[in-house]
C-alpha cells in the first residue's frame, strides 16, 4: 500500500540532500568574519502570531520603504515585489485588466483581477468576501513594509491558496512633515504627490494623496487616476490604541487595448485590438473605503484586535462587443458595498517550561452587487440584458498556536473553518434566481528547527480552500445566474525549507513544495462570446523550488538574486468540448524565473539601482499549443539625496527596458482567434523630484 505521494518522497530525499551540503557550509562559514552586521532581523506580523522571519515555518518575505518608494515610477506593486521568489507578475501596464499576481501558480488563471491570495492594508481586507482582489486603491507613495506569505496559508486567512500580501502603511514622524513629488516620463507619464504627517500629542497621522495620468504605450491604453490614503491612530494609553484608514480612488479612464494576434504584434506592437477600438473596451472606477482597527493590550502577555471596515465601489466597463452568444451584453455598470468585522484574541502561556502562544479568531463579511449588463452598441450603452442582486457572506473562525518545544524547536498548529454563501436574485426574466454554498476546514502543521545560529530547517503540511469569486461563477449557458456546474477548489500543501544568516551579512532563503489540487479553477473562452468563464480541472500538481541570496557586497551596497523553478501540470482534465489535457503544463506560469537586484547608497547622498529580470517560456493556453519566447529585461535608476536643515530634496531618474527587448508582458490565456499577446513597451525613461520639508 503506498502510504506517501512519491512526488513528496523526492521532496523529502531532496531536502536532506540539501541540508547535509548546507550543514558542511555553514560549519565553514563559523570562522567568516564578514564585518557589522548590515541585514537586520525581522519580525513578521501578517502570520497574526508575530515571529522572527528565521524561526517562521513558512516561506515568506518582507520588503521596506526604500525598496517600494525610492527612485520607483510607482506604476505597480511589482516593481517592489519582482525580486521575490514565487511570485509572478503580468499585466502590468493594462489598468483596465489589473496588475496579475501569482503566487506558486495560484493567481494565474486571473484575467481580471486578483485570485488566490489575499490582500490586507493596514488589517482592511483588499480582497473581496468572494475571494476577488485589487489593487487599484493601493497607495504606493506610503508604504511603509510589505509581507508576503507564499504558500496556501487558508488555516488562518480563508481563501488563501496562493499565500497573503500583508501591506502597511508609513507612521507620521515625530516631527511633522510636508512633502511633493513630481515624476514625468514617456508615453505622457505624469504623477503628483502631496504628503503630510506628523505627531499632534496621542495622535499620529498622515495623509497622502496622488494623481497619476499616462498616455500609454499602446493605442488606446489611456489611464487617469486620483488616490487618496490617510491613517489616523490614537493612543488612549500606553496599551490602547485605535487606527482610523481612509482611502478614496477616483480613475474614470483605464482604457483596454486587448489582446493581438501572432501576425498583429509582428506588423505593429503598439496598435490595439481593432475590436476593443470599434467597441471603446475599457473602464471607470470610483471608491471609498473606511477602516477602523482597535488593539488593547491585557497585562503583559494578552492582546485584543478588532476591526471594522466599510467599502463602496462602482465600476463600469465596455467590453469588446455587443451581446455574446449567451445573451450578456458588453456594457457592465456594477454598483458593490461590502463591510465587514472581526477580530483576534492572542494571549501567551507556559506549558511546563515552554513557551505557548495562542490567537483566536472570527472573521465576518459580506458583499452586495447589483450588476446590470447592456449591450454595448459600437461605445453606447444599448439594450438591457442583465439587471440581478448578488450576495455573498463569509464567516470563518479559526485557532493557530505556536509551541516552543525547545529553545531551538517550535510546533505551529492551526486550522480554521469557512462557509461562504452566495446567493442571486434575477430583475429580469426572474428565472436566474439561484444559491451556491461552500464550506472548508483548513488545517495546518509546522515545525520549525534552530540546527545552528545560521541554519534554520523548516517543514509544513497545509490545505487550502479557494470557492469561486462571483465573476467566475458567470453563467456561460445564460445571461442571468450562476453557474451551477463551477466548484471550489481545494489544494493540500507539502513544503521543506531552510533559512539563515551567516555573520548579519548574508541571508539566504530555500523552499520546496508539492501542491496537490483538487477542482482547480481554470479560464476558457466560450466561442463567440467574448469573454472568459471558468471550468474545474479534475487534479494537477504544483512542484517548485524557490531559493534566494541577498548580500551586503561592501557597506552601502547589496545584491539580492532569486530564482524559482515551477513544474506545474493537469492529472486530469477533460475540457468543456471533451478534450482531454492530461500530462499538459498549467498554462501561464514560466519554468524558470530569475531576478538579480543590485542597490547602492553612498554616505554623500547618491544612490542606484540596476535590476535584471529572467522569465522562461510559458504556454498560453491548456493544449500546450502555443508557447511564449523567453525575455530578459533591465531597469536602472538612479538619484541623490540632499539634506540642509529642515529640508530634503532628491531628484532621481529611471530607465525601464534598459536594453529595448521586445517581449509580451501579458498573455491571456486560452483566448480566442489566437488573440493572446499584449506587448510591453520598449526602451522608456522618467525622471522625478521630492522636496520635503520638516516643521
Amino acid at each position: 500500500m503506498q502510504i506517501i505521494n512519491p512526488a513528496v518522497t523526492r521532496l523529502l530525499n531532496t531536502g536532506c540532500c540539501l541540508f547535509f551540503l548546507l550543514n558542511s557550509v555553514t560549519a565553514a562559514g563559523d570562522d567568516i568574519d564578514m564585518g557589522a552586521s548590515a541585514l537586520e532581523e525581522v519580525v513578521v506580523t501578517a502570520t497574526r502570531i508575530p515571529t522572527d522571519l528565521q524561526t517562521l515555518p513558512f516561506a515568506a518575505s518582507v520588503v521596506g520603504r526604500e525598496e517600494v518608494q525610492r527612485a520607483r515610477q510607482q506604476l505597480g506593486l511589482d516593481e517592489s515585489l519582482a525580486a521575490v521568489p514565487g511570485l509572478f507578475f503580468q499585466n502590468r501596464y493594462n489598468f483596465a485588466q489589473d496588475l496579475r499576481i501569482a503566487i506558486r501558480g495560484f493567481g494565474a488563471r486571473a484575467n481580471f483581477g486578483i485570485r488566490g491570495i489575499r490582500i490586507f492594508a493596514d488589517d482592511i481586507p483588499q480582497t473581496l468576501p468572494d475571494g476577488q482582489g485589487s489593487v487599484d486603491a493601493i497607495d504606493l507613495g506610503s508604504i511603509e513594509q510589505i509581507q508576503v506569505i507564499r504558500g496556501p496559508f487558508s488555516a488562518v486567512y480563508g481563501s488563501a491558496s496562493g499565500g497573503v500580501i500583508d501591506i502597511r502603511t508609513e507612521d507620521g514622524p515625530a516631527t511633522p512633515i510636508l512633502s511633493g513629488r513630481l515624476n514625468l516620463g514617456s508615453y505622457d507619464y505624469r504623477q503628483a504627490q502631496v504628503k503630510a504627517g506628523g505627531q499632534a500629542g496621542k495622535l499620529n497621522w498622515l495623509a497622502n494623496l496622488s494623481d497619476t495620468r499616462l498616455d500609454g504605450y499602446r493605442d488606446h491604453a489611456d489611464f487617469e487616476s486620483r488616490l487618496f490614503n490617510s491613517k489616523f491612530r490614537y493612543e488612549f494609553n500606553d496599551t490602547a490604541r485605535l487606527t482610523v484608514v481612509f482611502n478614496a480612488v477616483d480613475s474614470p479612464t483605464a482604457n483596454d487595448p486587448g489582446g493581438l494576434n501572432a501576425r498583429e504584434v509582428a506588423e505593429d506592437r503598439r496598435q490595439a485590438a481593432p475590436r476593443n477600438l470599434l467597441f471603446n473596451a475599457g473602464e471607470s472606477l470610483d471608491q471609498q473605503s473606511l477602516g477602523l482597527a482597535f488593539r488593547k493590550e491585557i497585562g503583559t502577555s494578552q492582546e485584543l484586535m478588532l476591526r471594522n471596515y466599510y467599502v463602496h465601489r462602482q465600476f463600469n466597463a465596455l467590453l469588446p462587443f455587443s451581446i455574446n452568444s449567451n445573451g450578456q451584453g458588453g456594457s457592465i455598470d456594477l454598483s458593490r458595498r461590502f463591510s465587514g468585522l472581526g477580530g483576534n484574541y492572542s494571549w501567551t502561556t507556559s506549558l511546563g517550561s515552554r513557551t505557548n502562544r495562542v490567537v483566536a479568531g472570527l472573521d465576518y463579511d459580506a458583499q452586495r452587487d447589483h450588476r446590470r449588463r447592456s449591450a454595448n452598441n459600437e461605445g453606447v450603452i444599448g439594450m438591457l440584458t442583465t439587471d440581478q442582486d448578488e450576495d455573498v457572506t463569509t464567516t470563518g473562525i479559526y485557532l493557530q498556536n505556536v509551541l516552543d518545544l525547545s529553545a531551538t524547536a517550535s510546533l505551529t498548529l492551526g486550522g480554521r473553518f469557512d462557509d461562504v454563501d452566495y446567493e442571486v436574485t434575477d430583475r429580469t426574466a426572474g428565472d436566474g434566481s439561484g444559491q451556491r454554498s461552500f464550506s472548508q476546514f483548513s488545517p495546518m502543521i509546522g515545525v520549525h528547527w534552530s540546527l545552528h545560529e545560521a541554519v534554520d530547517l523548516y517543514g509544513n503540511v497545509s490545505r487550502s480552500f479557494d470557492p469561486p469569486a462571483t465573476t467566475e461563477l458567470a453563467n456561460p449557458f445564460g445571461p442571468t445566474g450562476f453557474n451551477q456546474e463551477l466548484d471550489s477548489q481545494t489544494a493540500t500543501n507539502y513544503e521543506l525549507g531552510m533559512k539563515g544568516l551567516l555573520s548579519g551579512r548574508l541571508r539566504y532563503e530555500l523552499a520546496l513544495f508539492h501542491i496537490a489540487v483538487k477542482d482547480g479553477i481554470v479560464p476558457y473562452e466560450l466561442e463567440g462570446s467574448g469573454q472568459s468563464f471558468f471550468q474545474n480541472a479534475g487534479a494537477s500538481t504544483h512542484e517548485g523550488l524557490e531559493a534566494s541570496v541577498t548580500l551586503e557586497l561592501f557597506p552601502g551596497a547589496t545584491g539580492t538574486a532569486t530564482y524559482t523553478w515551477s513544474d506545474f501540470r493537469f492529472d486530469q482534465f477533460s475540457d468543456t468540448d471533451g478534450t482531454v489535457y492530461d500530462g499538459n503544463r498549467i498554462p501561464g506560469i514560466p519554468r524558470h524565473l530569475f531576478n538579480l537586484d543590485l542597490a547602492w547608497t553612498h554616505p554623500s547622498g547618491f544612490f542606484a539601482g540596476w535590476d535584471f529580470l529572467y522569465v522562461g517560456r510559458f504556454f498560453a493556453d491548456n493544449a500546450n499549443q502555443v508557447e511564449t519566447d523567453d525575455y530578459l529585461v533591465s531597469n536602472l535608476r538612479a538619484g541623490y539625496r540632499w539634506t540642509g536643515g529642515r529640508w530634503t530634496f532628491e531628484p532621481f531618474a529611471g530607465v525601464n527596458n534598459l536594453f529595448n527587448r521586445k517581449y509580451i508582458g501579458n498573455v491571456r490565456l486560452n483566448a480566442s482567434f489566437g488573440r493572446y499577446y499584449e506587448p510591453a513597451p520598449e526602451r522608456n525613461v522618467y525622471a522625478g523630484v521630492l522636496l520635503k520639508y520638516g516643521f
